[in-house]
């Protein structure tokens, strides 16, 4: 079995269970088989395949057409230029969170010291602690997950303390000059109509907030003056539809900013604490 030949049939297999961008996921599952990249496969199609990578990679093409998404087969997503490991203990970081990072380093880029809510991975702490020079700090609830992320900071070369606790519960008063946050923030009415890979795969408690969706974004918004100094940021994700309920939860912060995605869809709320 040749390289060119394995990809034909692992494309027409995903092609056969309806799965996403198949030819794609056949390059990236076989590259894996074989720990290469995926320009490997190209400069090497007539590459043999030994009998452990057809294993490999027959097992990999049965997990993904059972649902489990590319990302936890392989273990690894790319997020702002850098790879971090994932597993199912964490959400898989989504290019769209990207646009928390530049907004961050449009509005508070000087910040001395940031928090991360709920890190999972830790893309955000770890992203932001190389691309500025703040102290970071991260909090989740999942020790796996904060596992995973202490992996994550070790790898990349990031100091990131990272503490598990409810939201930020165990943050000192008047610590942190930024707060940022990808917020649980689906209701859980909506449970039956995500796509199966994130569904039945990624972690309930990084996507469901409650049964409105704006659970944790209450709370956030709500302790968050304990823990920001004088004019430190809130900086926040949304969920689609959420602005005008995150907005009003808001309403007495100052220099409100939202940013788009590039579809135009609201996705990145920035905000200043009040003073008294």
């Amino acid at each position: 079995m040749t390289v060119e030949t394995a990809l034909l049939q692992g494309t027409r297999l995903l092609e056969d269970g309806a799965v996403g961008v198949p030819r794609l996921t056949a390059e990236v599952l076989l590259a894996h088989a074989l720990g290469r990249d995926r320009v490997y496969l190209f400069a090497h199609s007539e590459h043999e395949l030994s009998e452990l990578e057809w294993l490999h990679y027959g097992r990999y093409l049965h997990e993904r057409l059972k649902g489990k998404p590319t990302q936890y087969i392989t273990g690894r997503q790319e997020f702002y230029g850098r790879e971090f490991r994932v597993m199912p203990a964490v959400l898989i970081p989504r290019p769209e969170t990207e646009h928390v990072v530049e907004v961050v380093l449009e509005l508070a880029a000087g910040a001395s010291s940031l928090l991360d809510v709920g890190t999972g991975s830790g893309a955000l702490a770890i992203t932001l602690a190389l691309e500025t020079a703040a102290r970071a700090w991260a909090t989740d609830l999942s020790p796996a997950a904060a596992s995973v992320a202490a992996e994550n900071a070790r790898r990349l070369g990031a100091r990131v303390g990272i503490t598990i606790c409810d939201v930020m519960a165990a943050i000192a008063p008047v610590s942190m000059d930024l707060i940022v946050s990808n917020p649980p923030y689906v209701p859980l009415s909506q449970r039956a109509g995500l796509q199966r890979e994130v569904r039945d795969w990624e972690p309930p408690v990084a996507l469901f907030a409650g049964a409105t969706g704006f659970e944790i974004y209450e709370r956030i918004v709500a302790d968050a003056p304990r823990v920001l100094r004088p004019g430190g940021w809130l900086v926040m994700e949304l969920g689609f539809g959420s602005l005008e309920r995150v907005q009003e939860l808001l309403r007495v912060w100052r220099d409100l900013r939202v940013a788009p995605d590039l579809t135009g869809i609201p996705r990145v709320i920035a905000a200043r604490r009040p003073t008294p």
